[in-house]
């Protein structure tokens, strides 16, 4: 029983945050508020996902490679977002000051 709950509490930590992440993408104003709100989210958000995968597979060879997966991901996706960055940053994508929504 407690095991249930902690796999759904994993799941559900990872769903608001993968929803946070498209949310962030849709509403945010530039190029670097969107890469911050989407790498940030999603490496969280499937951290928990595998995290929730391995406590739900247990001690397992399966759960060992859900962990390496888990550990590149979260090597890999903070290099990605520096690299986007650096990207856009070079190519002189300078950052909006208006909202393209018209919210503020």
């Amino acid at each position: 029983m407690f095991k249930d709950i902690v796999i759904l509490l994993l799941a559900l930590s990872s769903c608001f945050f993968f929803l946070v992440g498209t949310t962030g993408l849709i509403r945010l104003p530039d190029v670097f508020s969107r890469m911050h709100a989407t790498t940030k989210s999603d490496t969280l958000g499937a951290g928990l996902a595998l995290l929730a995968l391995i406590v739900y597979k247990g001690f397992d060879p399966v759960s060992l490679k859900l962990l390496i997966v888990l550990i590149f991901i979260m090597i890999t996706n903070p290099v990605a977002a520096h690299i986007i960055s650096k990207a856009a940053y070079d190519k002189e994508l300078k950052k909006t000051k208006e909202d393209p929504h018209g919210d503020i």
